[in-house]
């Protein structure tokens, strides 16, 4: 049932893919940066129904698991990203794309979050057969170094909030939000229903930072006719 509804799912975000491949070619004016990224976005669906047959076929080996998750999170970044660029109007454009350097903070630190969970949650009793293979590691260490990086993250974004509150707000609250399922997690024996719960949350605040680093870009845009002036 689990895998069902998953392929019901994907064939959801297939759907959402080709329309976007289909704006993209059909708007007027043609823009190659909503092309191509759009484009890289039905890469990554084939390459998500590749894996996932992968995953099937192993007995949910935790390495293709993992591996799963992770493109899956390549994905929202390029539909996020997307998203962005499409808000964009079409009579200006960046001169540069410069990430601030908290953006760039901010971002790399969930991406090490994002590592390092997908190894605790594999080297715990979460849902499946007892003889599923599971990461050879031990679980405390695991989830403490993945603790470790939360907790880091959440200092970095804290540090933030004094320069730039009303844009980071959000993602702080994720955070401890986050932190609060993980610990719930931790401490109730990794029941299966949180574990979903909590790769949800991690979703949502992959999705936070990414739009935090968005945002505070720090870029210089001209018009058209400007730069025909200079």
């Amino acid at each position: 049932m689990v895998e069902f509804v998953n392929r019901m799912i994907t064939g959801l975000v297939s759907l959402a893919v080709i329309a976007a491949v289909a704006g993209s070619l059909v708007r007027r004016p043609r823009r190659r940066d909503l092309t191509n990224w759009s484009l890289l976005l039905i890469a990554g669906v084939v390459a998500q129904i590749i894996i996932g047959a992968f995953v099937t076929l192993s007995d949910l080996t935790y390495s293709i698991v993992a591996v799963h998750f992770w493109v899956s999170m390549a994905l929202v970044l390029g539909a996020v990203v997307l998203c962005d660029r499409a808000a964009t109007p079409d009579d200006t454009f960046p001169l540069r794309r410069v990430w601030s350097r908290d953006g760039r903070i901010v971002v790399g630190l969930t991406t090490l979050v994002l590592i390092t969970g997908p190894a605790a949650t594999n080297a715990g009793p979460h849902a499946g057969s007892e003889n599923v293979k599971r990461l050879p590691i031990d679980l405390k260490l695991t989830v403490q170094v993945h603790s470790a990086s939360a907790w880091v993250l959440c200092i970095a974004v804290l540090l933030i909030a004094r320069r730039r509150r009303e844009q980071i707000t959000p993602l702080l609250t994720a955070i401890v939000a986050q932190g609060a399922i993980g610990y719930f997690q931790y401490f109730a024996g990794v029941p299966a229903a949180v574990v979903g719960v909590h790769v949800a949350m991690a979703t949502l605040l992959w999705v936070m930072a990414i739009r935090f680093g968005l945002s505070s870009r720090e870029d210089a845009i001209v018009t058209d006719r400007e730069l025909v002036d200079a």
